[in-house]
Formats: structure tokens, sequence, C-alpha cells
């Protein structure tokens, strides 16, 4: 049976995730180009914890990495949503929003669909007060987004996850708070 969606946006449909998205997940994490910006590609058992780790945090605190699927075709095509970050850095504990999809998906706007969507679903129904996004400063196409969702520069730093990285451990920080997020809709 299918699993009702929590919110939806145009195209797309978000869900907390299932036993049965283990192996779409893990096909999309094998991928080398759509890891390009993290340390490594995951196996399954990675991939399994993390959708152990988002089911957990969705039972704790109500979000996690969403899995998000299109509406027309009920296909998982990756994850979108907020997670709890608690890595140390100046700028945690904090919601982030981020985002993965299958690359068959890529460049037609649902990255950008999905996160303004989870935006509002942190800001109007969540009632939360900040969110953030990091990204390899390398990683053009997620920075992209986050600009494109209203979230503005913050700095670079250098992530603690990711210091043994070289190619990636440069990373940036965008953020949007609440009050700039209303003001945002107010003026569009």
């Amino acid at each position: 049976m299918l699993q009702p969606y929590l919110f939806t946006s145009d195209r797309l449909g978000f869900r907390n995730w299932q036993s049965t998205d283990l192996d779409i997940l893990a096909d999309i994490n094998a991928d080398e180009e759509v890891m390009q910006y993290f340390p490594a590609t995951q196996n399954r058992e990675r991939t399994q914890q993390f959708i152990d780790r988002m089911q957990k945090q969705f039972a704790e605190r109500g979000y996690c990495y969403f899995a998000v699927e299109k509406l027309t075709t009920n296909e998982v095509i990756g994850f979108i949503g907020l997670a709890y970050q608690s890595f140390e850095a100046p700028f945690t504990p904090c919601v982030d929003i981020g985002w993965r999809l299958a690359r068959q998906h890529w460049n037609q706007g649902y990255a950008t669909e999905g996160a303004k969507r989870c935006l509002q679903h942190a800001f109007l129904e969540l009632g939360l007060e900040y969110i953030c996004a990091t990204a390899a400063a390398i990683n053009v196409p997620s920075i992209h987004v986050m600009k494109k969702i209203g979230l503005q520069f913050d700095y670079e730093f250098e992530h603690p996850k990711l210091l043994n990285f070289d190619r990636i451990r440069n990373c940036v920080l965008y953020s949007i708070d609440a009050a700039t997020y209303q003001k945002q809709l107010t003026n569009h």
C-alpha cells in the first residue's frame, strides 16, 4: 500500500522512508557522478544506516531528508528535506536543508521546487526559526539551488567531517531565518 504524503509540491510528494526504498536509494548512492562532492559512494549497508537515521529523526523531530516521489509515477527520485545537524561547527546545532536526486532527474527543477516546499514546511508548518545549507565550495549546482530558494551566503569554512578530503574540505554555509523568509514571501 502506498504511504500517504506528508505534503506535496506541484510535481513531488514527500514522505518518510520505507524499507522498500533501499534499492533505489542504494543505486543513487552508488552513482559516482551523484556522489562527486562527497568523500565516496555509499554501499547498501551505509544506505540502510542513512534510512534508519532518517526514520529515527522523523520519529523524534517530525522531519528528515524526506523520500521524494514524482507524483505522476510514484517513483522515488531521491531525497529532499531537513535534517538536524550537531557536528562541531560555529553554526551547529542547526537544521539544514539538503537534497540528492538520481542523475536522470537532474536539470528539471526538482531540487529547487522540492527545497522551496521544504522551506515552506519548515517555517510555516513546523515553526522553525533558522535553516542553513552547506556544500563543498566546488559544488556549483547545489550552491545554485541554495541561491534560487532564497538562502544567503554566510561564509566559507573547513567542514570538520571532511578534513581528510582536500578536494571538498572547503565548504560554504548559506542560511535563511524565518523573518527573512516571510519578507521574501511578501515581496513575491
